[in-house]
């Protein structure tokens, strides 16, 4: 489901392509506007916090490639990822674009699907500015990103690509029963604009269709497992969890 929050976007040629109605600031509770030489989603800061934007060249992203562990984490290990092994695969819920900036820094060619219009916005200036740093160049270059609902049009949307869908890799939003979750005002955000995925089901059904070799799921690790068949391993660690969805063997 998407919020029904308000959302503006400043730029009205964005605002234009996007399909969102413009905005100045003040007139949306939340809104996509231009700082320096980003463009971030920015709320009321004693709700949201800072505005949030997508930054694969510092912070949170250039120190998980750094130190993160290579082929050893746990989403490079689920999507299989091993030693003269790596799979091209396919982000149907690419969010933030993390997981996807990890698995192409490990060597993946990955396609990154976004349904949510503003977060795809955010998504793709992250990716503009990540091609013209000398250091990542080469890493955002595997990372292909389009616009569409994977639920819908997965089929579609990966047949419009050059990236083979070997791997499917779902991180469905997951509805929190309480408000522990939301602590960090980030996702505060993040969850307002994109909503819970009550159609998790229908998605994992159309990726399983799709995927050529498996479809891995990250779940919060005591989630259930997504209505549908039952997964055929499970890896986990303190706080999230892989459930596989194995059609054959990956090979190198």
């Amino acid at each position: 489901m998407r919020s029904a929050v308000p959302l503006g976007v400043q730029d009205p040629a964005l605002a234009a392509r996007l399909g969102l109605p413009r905005a100045a600031e003040g007139e949306a509770e939340l809104l996509l506007v231009r700082q320096g030489d980003r463009l971030v989603l920015a709320g009321d800061p004693k709700r949201y916090g800072h505005p949030l934007a997508v930054d694969f060249v510092a912070g949170r992203a250039a120190h998980r490639r750094r130190f993160g562990g290579g082929r050893g984490q746990l989403v490079a290990r689920a999507c299989g990822l091993a030693r003269g092994v790596t799979p091209s695969v396919v982000d149907a819920t690419a969010g933030l674009g993390r997981d996807a900036f990890v698995l192409a820094s490990l060597g993946a060619e990955v396609l990154l699907i976004e349904r949510v219009a503003a977060i795809f916005a955010l998504l793709e200036d992250g990716l503009s500015r990540a091609r013209l740093d000398p250091e990542i160049r080469e890493i955002a270059a595997r990372m292909h990103l389009v616009h569409g609902d994977a639920g819908r049009e997965l089929s579609t949307l990966v047949a419009s690509r050059e990236v083979a869908p070997e791997v499917i890799h779902l991180d469905p939003m997951f509805p929190h029963r309480d408000k522990s979750a939301l602590v960090k005002k980030e996702m505060r955000l993040f969850r307002t604009l994109a909503g819970d995925d009550p159609d998790a089901p229908r998605l994992l059904e159309a990726a399983l269709d799709v995927a050529t070799h498996r479809v891995v799921v990250k779940r919060p690790r005591k989630a259930p497992p997504i209505e549908g068949p039952s997964p055929r391993h499970v890896i986990e660690d303190r706080t999230s969890r892989y459930d596989l969805y194995v059609h054959r063997r990956l090979e190198a």
